[in-house]
Protein backbone atom coordinates (compact mmCIF):
# COMPACT_ATOMS: atom_id res chain seq x y z
CA UNK A 1 0.00 0.00 0.00
CA UNK A 2 2.80 2.28 0.87
CA UNK A 3 4.66 1.41 -2.34
CA UNK A 4 1.53 2.03 -4.44
CA UNK A 5 0.98 5.35 -2.79
CA UNK A 6 4.59 6.31 -3.38
CA UNK A 7 4.30 5.31 -7.07
CA UNK A 8 1.17 7.41 -7.50
CA UNK A 9 2.88 10.33 -5.82
CA UNK A 10 5.81 10.13 -8.18
CA UNK A 11 3.50 9.97 -11.19
CA UNK A 12 1.57 12.96 -9.88
CA UNK A 13 4.77 14.94 -9.33
CA UNK A 14 5.99 14.05 -12.81
CA UNK A 15 2.70 15.10 -14.37
CA UNK A 16 2.74 18.33 -12.43
CA UNK A 17 6.32 19.02 -13.50
CA UNK A 18 5.37 18.29 -17.11
CA UNK A 19 2.40 20.66 -16.90
CA UNK A 20 4.59 23.41 -15.44
CA UNK A 21 7.17 22.87 -18.19
CA UNK A 22 4.45 23.04 -20.87
CA UNK A 23 3.11 26.25 -19.31
CA UNK A 24 6.59 27.74 -19.20
CA UNK A 25 7.26 26.73 -22.82
CA UNK A 26 3.94 28.26 -23.87
CA UNK A 27 4.71 31.50 -22.05
CA UNK A 28 8.16 31.63 -23.60
CA UNK A 29 6.73 30.97 -27.06
CA UNK A 30 4.17 33.73 -26.53
CA UNK A 31 6.87 36.17 -25.47
CA UNK A 32 8.95 35.32 -28.54
CA UNK A 33 5.89 35.76 -30.77
CA UNK A 34 5.10 39.17 -29.29
CA UNK A 35 8.74 40.25 -29.65
CA UNK A 36 8.77 39.04 -33.24
CA UNK A 37 5.57 40.96 -33.97
CA UNK A 38 7.06 44.15 -32.48
CA UNK A 39 10.20 43.70 -34.56
CA UNK A 40 8.11 43.18 -37.72
CA UNK A 41 6.04 46.28 -36.89
CA UNK A 42 9.20 48.33 -36.36
CA UNK A 43 10.67 47.08 -39.64
CA UNK A 44 7.42 47.94 -41.43
CA UNK A 45 7.49 51.44 -39.93
CA UNK A 46 11.11 51.91 -40.97
CA UNK A 47 10.24 50.70 -44.46
CA UNK A 48 7.41 53.25 -44.72
CA UNK A 49 9.65 56.04 -43.41
CA UNK A 50 12.48 55.14 -45.77
CA UNK A 51 10.09 54.89 -48.70
CA UNK A 52 8.64 58.31 -47.85
CA UNK A 53 12.15 59.75 -47.55
CA UNK A 54 13.15 58.37 -50.94
CA UNK A 55 9.97 59.73 -52.50
CA UNK A 56 10.49 63.19 -50.96
CA UNK A 57 14.13 63.22 -52.02
CA UNK A 58 13.17 62.28 -55.57
CA UNK A 59 10.57 65.06 -55.70
CA UNK A 60 13.05 67.58 -54.28
CA UNK A 61 15.65 66.57 -56.85
CA UNK A 62 13.11 66.90 -59.65
CA UNK A 63 12.05 70.35 -58.42
CA UNK A 64 15.65 71.49 -58.05
CA UNK A 65 16.48 70.22 -61.51
CA UNK A 66 13.42 72.03 -62.88
CA UNK A 67 14.44 75.27 -61.16
CA UNK A 68 17.95 75.02 -62.56
CA UNK A 69 16.52 74.43 -66.02
CA UNK A 70 14.12 77.40 -65.90
CA UNK A 71 16.86 79.66 -64.51
CA UNK A 72 19.05 78.64 -67.45
CA UNK A 73 16.19 79.51 -69.81
CA UNK A 74 15.76 82.96 -68.27
CA UNK A 75 19.51 83.58 -68.51
CA UNK A 76 19.49 82.47 -72.14
CA UNK A 77 16.60 84.85 -72.87
CA UNK A 78 18.49 87.76 -71.30
CA UNK A 79 21.55 86.97 -73.40
CA UNK A 80 19.48 86.73 -76.60
CA UNK A 81 17.61 89.95 -75.87
CA UNK A 82 20.83 91.83 -75.22
CA UNK A 83 22.34 90.38 -78.40
CA UNK A 84 19.41 91.58 -80.52
CA UNK A 85 19.47 95.05 -78.98
CA UNK A 86 23.21 95.51 -79.30
CA UNK A 87 23.53 94.35 -82.90
CA UNK A 88 22.93 97.83 -84.30
CA UNK A 89 24.41 101.23 -83.54
CA UNK A 90 22.99 103.44 -80.81
CA UNK A 91 20.57 105.28 -83.10
CA UNK A 92 19.47 102.07 -84.84
CA UNK A 93 18.37 100.05 -81.85
CA UNK A 94 14.65 99.34 -81.73
CA UNK A 95 12.51 101.04 -79.11
CA UNK A 96 10.34 97.95 -78.79
CA UNK A 97 10.07 94.43 -80.11
CA UNK A 98 9.89 90.80 -79.17
CA UNK A 99 10.53 87.25 -80.26
CA UNK A 100 9.61 83.66 -79.54
CA UNK A 101 12.04 80.79 -79.49
CA UNK A 102 12.00 77.06 -78.91
CA UNK A 103 15.08 75.47 -77.36
CA UNK A 104 14.69 71.71 -77.49
CA UNK A 105 11.44 71.07 -75.61
CA UNK A 106 11.57 74.47 -73.88
CA UNK A 107 9.69 77.61 -74.96
CA UNK A 108 10.78 81.22 -74.57
CA UNK A 109 8.70 84.33 -75.22
CA UNK A 110 10.28 87.79 -74.88
CA UNK A 111 8.90 91.30 -75.34
CA UNK A 112 10.96 94.45 -74.71
CA UNK A 113 10.33 98.19 -74.56
CA UNK A 114 12.56 101.19 -74.08
CA UNK A 115 12.65 102.69 -70.58
CA UNK A 116 12.17 106.02 -72.35
CA UNK A 117 8.49 105.11 -72.52
CA UNK A 118 8.29 105.69 -68.74
CA UNK A 119 8.50 108.84 -66.65
CA UNK A 120 11.90 109.10 -65.00
CA UNK A 121 11.46 109.98 -61.31
CA UNK A 122 14.89 111.62 -61.26
CA UNK A 123 14.57 113.70 -64.43
CA UNK A 124 10.91 114.46 -65.21
CA UNK A 125 9.64 117.97 -64.42
CA UNK A 126 7.33 118.40 -61.45
CA UNK A 127 4.35 119.18 -63.67
CA UNK A 128 4.63 115.88 -65.50
CA UNK A 129 4.79 113.93 -62.24
CA UNK A 130 1.81 115.86 -60.87
CA UNK A 131 -0.13 115.20 -64.07
CA UNK A 132 0.57 111.47 -63.77
CA UNK A 133 -0.82 111.46 -60.23
CA UNK A 134 -3.89 113.33 -61.50
CA UNK A 135 -4.39 110.88 -64.37
CA UNK A 136 -4.21 108.03 -61.84
CA UNK A 137 -6.92 109.50 -59.61
CA UNK A 138 -5.42 112.14 -57.31
CA UNK A 139 -7.13 115.52 -57.17
CA UNK A 140 -5.21 118.48 -58.58
CA UNK A 141 -4.09 120.10 -55.33
CA UNK A 142 -2.96 116.85 -53.74
CA UNK A 143 -1.19 115.79 -56.95
CA UNK A 144 0.83 119.00 -56.90
CA UNK A 145 1.83 118.41 -53.28
CA UNK A 146 2.85 114.82 -54.01
CA UNK A 147 4.95 115.93 -56.98
CA UNK A 148 6.62 118.58 -54.81
CA UNK A 149 7.66 115.89 -52.33
CA UNK A 150 8.99 113.67 -55.14
CA UNK A 151 11.16 116.49 -56.47
CA UNK A 152 12.34 117.31 -52.94
CA UNK A 153 13.24 113.66 -52.34
CA UNK A 154 15.47 113.40 -55.39
CA UNK A 155 17.74 116.41 -54.89
CA UNK A 156 19.48 118.23 -52.09
CA UNK A 157 18.41 121.87 -51.65
CA UNK A 158 20.99 124.55 -52.27
CA UNK A 159 20.98 125.66 -48.63
CA UNK A 160 20.95 123.75 -45.37
CA UNK A 161 17.69 125.47 -44.36
CA UNK A 162 15.80 123.78 -47.20
CA UNK A 163 17.12 120.35 -46.25
CA UNK A 164 16.21 120.86 -42.62
CA UNK A 165 12.75 122.02 -43.61
CA UNK A 166 12.14 118.90 -45.69
CA UNK A 167 13.47 116.65 -42.95
CA UNK A 168 11.20 118.41 -40.45
CA UNK A 169 8.16 117.51 -42.58
CA UNK A 170 9.01 113.81 -42.35
CA UNK A 171 9.64 114.04 -38.61
CA UNK A 172 6.35 115.85 -38.06
CA UNK A 173 4.53 113.13 -40.01
CA UNK A 174 5.99 110.49 -37.70
CA UNK A 175 8.33 108.98 -40.26
CA UNK A 176 11.37 107.34 -38.69
CA UNK A 177 13.56 108.20 -41.68
CA UNK A 178 14.51 111.46 -43.45
CA UNK A 179 14.09 112.13 -47.18
CA UNK A 180 16.95 110.86 -49.35
CA UNK A 181 17.78 114.29 -50.81
CA UNK A 182 19.49 112.40 -53.62
CA UNK A 183 18.35 110.57 -56.78
CA UNK A 184 15.98 107.63 -56.51
CA UNK A 185 17.86 104.34 -56.81
CA UNK A 186 14.71 102.26 -57.41
CA UNK A 187 11.10 103.06 -58.22
CA UNK A 188 9.96 101.32 -55.03
CA UNK A 189 11.39 104.29 -53.12
CA UNK A 190 8.32 106.17 -54.25
CA UNK A 191 6.48 104.39 -51.43
CA UNK A 192 8.77 106.16 -48.93
CA UNK A 193 8.01 109.64 -50.21
CA UNK A 194 5.79 111.66 -47.90
CA UNK A 195 2.31 112.20 -49.32
CA UNK A 196 1.30 109.73 -52.04
CA UNK A 197 -0.98 107.04 -50.55
CA UNK A 198 -0.03 103.37 -51.11
CA UNK A 199 -2.82 102.79 -53.65
CA UNK A 200 -1.65 105.70 -55.79
CA UNK A 201 1.97 104.52 -55.58
CA UNK A 202 0.95 101.04 -56.75
CA UNK A 203 -0.90 102.52 -59.72
CA UNK A 204 2.07 104.73 -60.61
CA UNK A 205 4.81 102.08 -60.53
CA UNK A 206 4.08 100.62 -64.01
CA UNK A 207 4.61 104.08 -65.54
CA UNK A 208 7.80 105.29 -63.83
CA UNK A 209 11.49 104.42 -63.97
CA UNK A 210 14.91 105.50 -62.73
CA UNK A 211 16.78 104.20 -65.78
CA UNK A 212 15.61 106.46 -68.62
CA UNK A 213 17.86 109.40 -67.86
CA UNK A 214 15.58 111.71 -69.88
CA UNK A 215 13.22 114.49 -68.82
CA UNK A 216 10.85 113.72 -71.68
CA UNK A 217 9.21 110.47 -72.71
CA UNK A 218 9.14 108.44 -75.90
CA UNK A 219 5.51 109.19 -76.82
CA UNK A 220 5.51 106.72 -79.71
CA UNK A 221 5.85 103.79 -77.31
CA UNK A 222 4.58 105.19 -73.99
CA UNK A 223 1.38 104.02 -72.33
CA UNK A 224 -1.67 106.30 -72.78
CA UNK A 225 -1.44 107.27 -69.09
CA UNK A 226 2.11 108.55 -69.65
CA UNK A 227 1.17 110.49 -72.79
CA UNK A 228 -1.78 112.01 -70.90
CA UNK A 229 0.67 113.29 -68.26
CA UNK A 230 2.57 115.51 -70.72
CA UNK A 231 2.42 119.17 -69.70
CA UNK A 232 -0.06 121.00 -71.93
CA UNK A 233 -1.94 117.84 -72.93
CA UNK A 234 -5.70 118.13 -73.49
CA UNK A 235 -8.29 115.33 -73.85
CA UNK A 236 -8.87 116.15 -77.53
CA UNK A 237 -5.18 116.23 -78.43
CA UNK A 238 -4.64 113.01 -76.50
CA UNK A 239 -7.44 111.24 -78.35
CA UNK A 240 -6.22 112.36 -81.79
CA UNK A 241 -2.59 111.54 -81.02
CA UNK A 242 -3.28 108.04 -79.74
CA UNK A 243 -5.40 107.34 -82.83
CA UNK A 244 -2.69 108.47 -85.24
CA UNK A 245 0.66 107.75 -83.58
CA UNK A 246 1.07 104.27 -85.09
CA UNK A 247 1.49 105.92 -88.48
CA UNK A 248 3.82 108.69 -87.29
CA UNK A 249 7.50 108.55 -88.28
CA UNK A 250 10.10 108.67 -85.54
CA UNK A 251 10.86 112.30 -86.30
CA UNK A 252 10.78 115.24 -83.92
CA UNK A 253 8.93 117.57 -86.31
CA UNK A 254 6.13 115.09 -87.01
CA UNK A 255 5.66 114.32 -83.31
CA UNK A 256 5.66 118.02 -82.38
CA UNK A 257 3.03 118.76 -84.98
CA UNK A 258 0.82 115.93 -83.75
CA UNK A 259 1.11 116.97 -80.10
CA UNK A 260 0.87 120.73 -80.48
CA UNK A 261 1.19 122.47 -77.08
CA UNK A 262 2.03 119.16 -75.37
CA UNK A 263 5.12 118.57 -77.48
CA UNK A 264 7.52 120.05 -74.90
CA UNK A 265 7.37 116.90 -72.79
CA UNK A 266 7.81 114.58 -75.75
CA UNK A 267 11.16 113.27 -76.83
CA UNK A 268 12.83 110.71 -79.01
CA UNK A 269 15.50 109.84 -76.47
CA UNK A 270 18.40 107.62 -77.36
CA UNK A 271 17.53 104.43 -75.55
CA UNK A 272 19.74 103.90 -72.52
CA UNK A 273 17.87 100.90 -71.18
CA UNK A 274 15.16 98.42 -72.13
CA UNK A 275 12.67 96.53 -70.02
CA UNK A 276 12.25 92.92 -71.15
CA UNK A 277 9.42 90.64 -70.11
CA UNK A 278 10.53 87.00 -70.30
CA UNK A 279 8.23 84.01 -70.04
CA UNK A 280 9.83 80.54 -70.07
CA UNK A 281 8.20 77.14 -70.07
CA UNK A 282 10.48 74.19 -69.40
CA UNK A 283 10.11 70.73 -70.91
CA UNK A 284 8.73 69.56 -67.54
CA UNK A 285 5.94 72.14 -67.77
CA UNK A 286 7.32 74.62 -65.21
CA UNK A 287 6.27 78.19 -66.09
CA UNK A 288 8.55 81.02 -65.00
CA UNK A 289 8.54 84.74 -65.79
CA UNK A 290 10.92 87.63 -65.16
CA UNK A 291 11.06 91.34 -65.87
CA UNK A 292 14.60 92.52 -66.54
CA UNK A 293 16.02 95.97 -67.28
CA UNK A 294 19.05 95.81 -69.58
CA UNK A 295 21.47 98.58 -70.52
CA UNK A 296 24.40 98.63 -72.96
CA UNK A 297 27.79 98.06 -71.38
CA UNK A 298 31.23 98.94 -72.64
CA UNK A 299 33.95 97.39 -74.74
CA UNK A 300 34.57 94.46 -72.41
CA UNK A 301 31.10 94.38 -70.87
CA UNK A 302 28.49 94.23 -73.63
CA UNK A 303 25.50 94.78 -71.37
CA UNK A 304 24.43 95.25 -67.76
CA UNK A 305 21.41 93.92 -65.90
CA UNK A 306 20.15 96.96 -63.97
CA UNK A 307 17.17 95.32 -62.33
CA UNK A 308 15.41 91.98 -62.23
CA UNK A 309 12.04 91.01 -60.80
CA UNK A 310 10.91 87.37 -60.85
CA UNK A 311 7.29 86.36 -60.51
CA UNK A 312 8.19 83.94 -57.73
CA UNK A 313 9.17 86.84 -55.50
CA UNK A 314 12.93 86.75 -55.99
CA UNK A 315 13.98 90.23 -57.03
CA UNK A 316 17.03 92.33 -57.72
CA UNK A 317 16.32 95.89 -56.68
CA UNK A 318 19.75 97.32 -57.20
CA UNK A 319 21.91 97.20 -60.25
CA UNK A 320 23.07 93.63 -60.54
CA UNK A 321 26.48 94.56 -61.85
CA UNK A 322 27.97 94.21 -65.32
CA UNK A 323 27.49 91.10 -67.33
CA UNK A 324 30.54 89.68 -69.04
CA UNK A 325 30.30 88.52 -72.60
CA UNK A 326 29.65 84.80 -72.99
Amino acid sequence: MTAATSDAGRRHDAQQSHDVQQSHDAQQSGFILVAALWILAALAALTVIFSSYLSSSARALRLEDDRVQTEALISAAIELTAYRLLLGKDDQRPAQGGFRLRLGDNDLEVSFLTEGARIDLNEAPKEMIANLFTVLGANGGAAQDYAERVVAWRKKPAGSVGAQSEEALYAAAGRDYPPRLAPFVHVDELALVLGPPPGLVDRALPFVTVFSGAAGVDVLTAAPEVVAALPGMTPLVLKDFLASRAALPRETAAIAQALGPASAGAAIPKSKAWRARIVARSSAGRLSASTVVIAPGGENVPYRVLSRQDDDGRSGREAAGPRQSP
